[in-house]
């Protein structure tokens, strides 16, 4: 009996040692999509820096996710593809700071079936084009584009985020896509960037803040403070984002 009633308690303890070293912590951050690969690189850094915090990032349209945010969605940091789209949710917020900016670029397939060469090409007839939705960031600043160029453009498809559109430029199913530079260069070999030039292109400016109902204040400074510092400009870097204007 003695000898079944100490298996039992051992048996017992393992699961109870075996938690100990599990994430009694997440950091919730809502982020453009556009931040995916450099936010994904600084959520593993802030992991492994922080024993016992689980960072759970949520991509999406800016806009998406500050409407998130004003319907009460947990979340304890976020980092925008817009200053409009902060000022949203200025109500909500603290410790903001701008950290990168981005331009854009025209996506195309390798094999560049549309035989697309310049911004001009876009108004052609017959041209498959995507861009984003109006009301998200990578839409706004895709119009501000076409109006700086004086153009009028046909989009067959109009996405819920420059992901969305990036994967149609990659899977062939348009000729050409408006994304930022910096997804292009993250893309891999199945697509190509053409530069829209300085005259006519348009940027972006990325800020980043803390949620006030964020139950992880002092997690939250601490990863806005990786985004903002050499850490967090070498990821951007990597990926192609330049730093805010100043």
């Amino acid at each position: 009996m003695k000898r079944y009633a100490a298996c039992l308690a051992a048996a017992l303890l393992v699961p109870m040692l075996a938690g100990c070293g599990s994430s009694d912590k997440t950091l919730k951050v809502f982020a453009a999509a556009s931040l995916t690969e450099p936010f994904t690189t600084l959520a593993k850094q802030f992991e492994s820096e922080h024993q016992g915090v689980k960072v759970e990032l949520s991509f999406g349209a800016s806009s998406d996710l500050a409407a998130q945010i004003q319907q009460g969605a947990p979340a304890d940091v976020f980092a925008t593809a817009s200053t409009a789209t902060m000022d949203q949710v200025s109500s909500e917020i603290s410790d903001r700071a701008d950290f990168a900016s981005n331009t854009m670029e025209i996506a195309i397939p390798a094999d560049n079936p549309g035989h697309i060469t310049s911004l001009a090409d876009l108004t052609r007839k017959g041209v498959k084009l995507a861009v984003c939705q109006a009301e998200v960031p990578c839409g706004t600043v895709a119009t501000k584009v076409f109006a700086n160029a004086k153009m009028t453009v046909h989009p067959v498809t109009e996405e819920v985020d420059v992901k969305s559109v990036l994967t149609k430029v990659s899977l062939g199913e348009v000729d050409a896509g408006i994304v930022y530079v910096s997804d292009v260069k993250t893309a891999g070999p199945k697509v190509k960037g053409i530069t829209i030039p300085d005259a006519v292109n348009a940027v972006t400016t990325y800020p980043i803040a803390m949620v006030d109902k964020t139950k992880q204040k002092s997690l939250s400074e601490e990863f806005i403070k990786l985004v903002e510092g050499d850490a967090g400009r070498k990821a951007l870097d990597a990926s192609g984002f330049a730093p805010p204007a100043q």
